[in-house]
């Protein structure tokens, strides 16, 4: 009896946890469709939810299936190390303040106006500039949904209000993806430069490790420094670049 009680008071922990994490997330996601542009992170984050909430609320039913447990479980633990890896590598900063320039890779604007993760690596590079104040900086991104302005062009004036001089911002505005800023970044450095360059790039915290994985296989060699994200975006930040890594780690050629 004890023995069954204890079992019993397991079961109904992991329904609790699982149906409370998952309505989280579920709220969660609806709230960052609401605040922030729409991106693959908020139907990232909407599914886990979904799937928490009904393993909760069905567990009993799936007493039977150990193989729903058991691909659960991986899931959970498989996203958990990749995300503390991502974390530890992305808080891990690199930049010597020597290098010739600095890439800021882009990130959504309203209207005109910067979004949170783009102001934050704009301050980055502002302090970056403080202490490196010969190096180029490269603002990065196109214009995309609910976007009135290129990335670009919206970072190009803030670094600009905040006393950067403009003969040392060199725009791209034709990128759409990671793999197009550093692409762009680096024909606009190699044209701009007539020898070797050292370059560092800025991005979101959770950003980095695909970044600096993608600068790489375009040739450069960079350093990179991070910038924070509000508490409340975790979620949806590291569930769409886990997905992101784990797409690329088997889907991309080598």
């Amino acid at each position: 009896m004890v023995k069954r009680a204890r079992i019993g008071m397991r079961v109904a922990a992991v329904r609790g946890i699982s149906a409370i994490v998952g309505l989280l997330l579920l709220v969660n996601a609806v709230f960052m469709a609401i605040v922030a542009n729409f991106n693959a992170g908020i139907w990232i984050t909407a599914f886990a939810g979904a799937v928490l909430l009904l393993y909760g609320i069905f567990h009993p039913k799936l007493r039977r299936h150990k193989w729903v447990h058991a691909l659960l479980a991986g899931g959970i633990i498989l996203a958990s190390c990749l995300i503390a890896f991502l974390v530890l590598y992305g808080r891990a900063d690199t930049v010597t303040y020597e290098e010739n320039a600095l890439i800021v890779l882009g990130a959504a604007i309203r209207g005109e106006t910067p979004s949170y993760p783009l102001y934050a690596r704009l301050e980055v590079a502002v302090a970056y500039h403080l202490q490196n104040p010969e190096a180029y900086i490269v603002v990065s991104g196109g214009q995309g949904f609910q976007e009135d302005i290129t990335e670009a062009l919206a970072m190009e004036r803030h670094l600009t209000q905040r006393g950067v001089p403009k003969e040392l911002i060199l725009k791209e505005e034709q990128a759409t993806s990671t793999h197009e800023n550093f692409r762009y970044a680096k024909e606009l450095l190699d044209a701009h430069f007539d020898g070797p360059y050292q370059v560092a790039f800025v991005t979101s915290d959770f950003h980095v490790f695909r970044a600096a994985m993608t600068a790489s296989s375009l040739g450069l060699a960079p350093t990179s420094c991070h910038a924070p994200i509000l508490w409340y975006t975790l979620p949806v930040n590291y569930l769409r670049e886990c997905a992101a890594v784990l797409k690329e780690a088997l889907f991309m050629p080598s």
